[in-house]
């Protein structure tokens, strides 16, 4: 006969806030991390993002908002 393995406790919501960065007041390290990141993604993705929507996607986009 096996012996029962005992029950993995849940983490609560206040420790899950934590391990996710929420709840507690971020680090100078986390800052940094957050800028860098950010002015990352611009650098590579704002030439797309400011790129004109094509007329033929405007156009379906329209059309589903009127059915």
């Amino acid at each position: 006969m096996q012996a029962a393995m005992p029950k993995a406790k849940k983490p609560s919501a206040e420790t899950d806030s934590k391990r996710a960065g929420r709840g507690a007041a971020p680090t100078k390290g986390d800052a940094a991390f957050d800028l860098w990141l950010k002015r990352g993604l611009h650098k590579i993705y704002d030439d797309v993002a400011n790129e004109p929507i094509p007329e033929e996607l405007l156009r379906l986009i329209e059309e589903d908002r009127n059915r």
